[in-house]
């Protein structure tokens, strides 16, 4: 036996996927291992090379994944010993999307493809970890495999959210594909391709799919002199043609080419080959799927020099959100993604009009707040923002302020172009009030926590949900500290937010009958961001604030910290987090439906199951109103 090879193959068969294979399976894949010695800051391959034929696995040393945004790079991940990486090959054909370069003085195992495929589609455990690996980047190593994936970051957009979305991506194929039948002559068939300028035929029988004729077939058994040309084509076609459903995702379209190694889909009626056929998904399909993938938008985002670019790329996000709640994807990974793009969106606003006024004359810090400040804006509703500018000599404050205000002015303007409208209630950074100093917010925001009774009147809730879209990051951390230090032994501030988050009509009737509005022009619809959405919102925010637990605005992901911080009533929260994702895509669904914000649902128009669905998911707010009573002692509200 080969020593080396042997060494590598002990070594392999201590990390997954490989210890799913045999001894002689990996020793058989060893013999073909290129050892590769990096020194300190080598570079293995680079954003845009050109695809290798291997993928990777650390056998010494620290490999960084990185990315270039904005000239500045960007550690997406860093694989340690028996980490596999570089797996692109695997699924896409566009060049690579990361660098690979060694921390320090490293060796990687270079994996030819071509040996290990028969490994990958043989193995469903195998495929399976390549393929959870590519598509949520998480990372298994001897240490950890038992507990749990590792996910990188959810702020590593390259990463987690890009391949999060190919498994909502829809793809766009031949709807109108080349048919025939399998007793037709192969010279007639090519002809017809030829004249038709399309690569491949499906043949059918009896209207189904029982095989497909590609050039490759042409070539390979043709032009090699191994049949005739005179030929019936059902002698030479691949048989039986590999199928799927219409609203087949990219990333499952690529799973399926790497499993059965083809290079066409047959799309059919019911996804099986015993119905109609529907269309054809080639190879190209797929790469020019990946164009639309959300790094590519964010490209697309950063080089756009007009409102219309980002208005286009506004409602290509539309489509990918109404794809996902197609294919039933989890709302919270719809969220994550659509958030990505909301802030890139509202990002490139803020640098086009810098672009026109000059820099900045401080530094500062804009912040989305509301729905886009806690990720979980999925339809155009409108725009909640304010602006944070450093201190600076009374002498220049006007002269400054000034500035800022006509940046939000302008931003703002841009951003109702592109689609996002002005808040109706003023909650924007061109709004005078929203636009100051950072000691003139901490001035603020002091005021409504320690007087939260007095002068109350522009106290809205949405001030503590924030995420910086752009600037000075410690600007909005001594925001963060104002308002967790006022947090703390501040029973009137509580008592104001604990009042007004139970103030809401209640969502149910006494009868378990659901209380519609009963005038105006959404009579007899059900408002369930009023009476459903803004309650847990509220709650969530509230308790969030009294346990002192910084950065989580997310109103699910809060829910879910707080089953582990406040464990006795761990039940609770956690039907609280599932409830609000319910209603939210409730909401989804109907703003989608009706291009509006969905808060108005037709609740005659659901089906039984979802009356159902909807009133199980409303149940839980009953046991959150006394939770909150009875840990604010509050009996009276306002």
């Amino acid at each position: 036996m080969n020593t080396i090879a042997e060494h590598i193959a002990d070594f392999l068969k201590e990390y997954p996927p490989f210890d799913n294979l045999t001894f002689q399976e990996l020793y058989n894949i060893a013999t073909n291992i290129r050892v590769i010695n990096l020194e300190k800051h080598a570079v293995l391959f680079q954003n845009n090379d050109i695809l290798h034929d291997s993928f990777y696995v650390v056998s010494s040393g620290i490999i960084n994944l990185t990315t270039v945004a904005d000239a500045e790079e960007t550690i997406v991940n860093k694989c340690h010993e028996g980490d596999i990486f570089g797996l692109r090959p695997f699924f896409a054909k566009n060049n690579y999307m990361m660098t690979a370069k060694a921390r320090e003085e490293s060796i990687v195992y270079a994996i030819p493809i071509a040996v290990f495929r028969p490994y990958v589609v043989n193995n469903s455990d195998v495929l399976n970890f390549l393929l959870e690996s590519f598509a949520i980047n998480s990372r298994h190593t001897k240490d950890n495999v038992n507990s749990g994936n590792k996910l990188v970051s959810d702020n590593v957009f390259y990463s987690d959210t890009q391949s999060e979305m190919q498994y909502i991506q829809s793809l766009n194929y031949n709807n109108s594909p080349l048919t025939t039948t399998g007793d037709k002559i192969i010279k007639d068939v090519a002809i017809l391709m030829t004249d038709a300028m399309v690569d491949n035929i499906v043949v059918c029988e009896n209207n189904n799919p029982i095989g497909i004729l590609t050039d490759a077939d042409l070539s390979s058994k043709i032009a090699t002199g191994r049949y005739p040309i005179t030929a019936t084509i059902d002698k030479i076609m691949s048989s039986p043609v590999v199928t799927v459903i219409e609203n087949v995702s990219l990333a499952e379209a690529q799973l399926l080419m790497l499993k059965h190694n083809v290079t066409h889909l047959c799309v059919t009626k019911d996804g099986t080959n015993k119905s109609v056929v529907k269309g054809i998904i080639s190879e190209h399909d797929l790469i020019v799927a990946q164009a639309s993938n959300p790094g590519v938008l964010i490209k697309e985002i950063k080089r756009s020099q007009l409102p219309k670019d980002l208005k286009q790329i506004r409602d290509r996000l539309s489509d990918l959100i109404q794809n996902s709640i197609q294919k039933n994807i989890t709302i919270s990974h719809v969220c994550n993604i659509a958030n990505e793009i909301n802030l890139a969106l509202i990002k490139r606003a803020i640098e086009l009009t810098i672009l026109d006024l000059g820099s900045p004359p401080a530094r500062f810090a804009w912040l989305s707040i509301g729905s886009q400040g806690r990720k979980e804006q999925l339809l155009l509703t409108d725009q909640d923002s304010i602006l944070i500018f450093e201190d600076v000599t009374p002498e220049k404050y006007r002269e400054v302020k000034d500035y800022f205000l006509r940046l939000a002015k302008r931003t703002t303007s841009l951003l109702e172009k592109v689609g996002y409208e002005y808040c109706p209630n003023g909650h924007m950074a061109s709004n005078m009030l929203w636009c100051k100093s950072l000691t003139d917010w901490i001035k603020q925001y002091n005021s409504w926590m320690n007087t939260p009774g007095e002068n109350s009147n522009d106290l809205s809730s949405i001030f503590f949900d924030y995420e910086i879209v752009f600037g000075e990051p410690k600007i909005e951390e001594a925001v963060e500290n104002v308002i967790f230090k006022n947090s703390i032994n501040n029973p009137l501030f509580f008592d104001f937010l604990g009042n007004d988050a139970l103030k809401k009509n209640s969502p149910l009737s006494f009868f378990k009958k659901f209380i519609l509005e009963e005038e105006g022009p959404y009579k007899m619809k059900f408002d369930i961001k009023t009476r459903a959405l803004m309650p847990l919102i509220d709650s969530a925010r509230l308790l969030i604030l009294s346990f002192n637990i910084k950065g989580i605005n997310n109103t699910y992901l809060r829910f879910k910290q707080l089953a582990i911080s406040d464990s006795k009533n761990a039940e609770i929260y956690l039907s609280c987090a599932e409830a609000f994702l319910t209603l939210l895509k409730f909401r989804t669904i109907e703003g989608l439906k009706n291009d509006d914000s969905g808060q108005y649902i037709n609740i005659k128009e659901l089906s039984k199951a979802d009356k159902e669905k909807l009133k199980n998911a409303l149940a839980p707010m009953r046991d959150l109103e006394e939770l909150i009573k009875s840990k604010f002692q509050l009996t009276q509200f306002s």
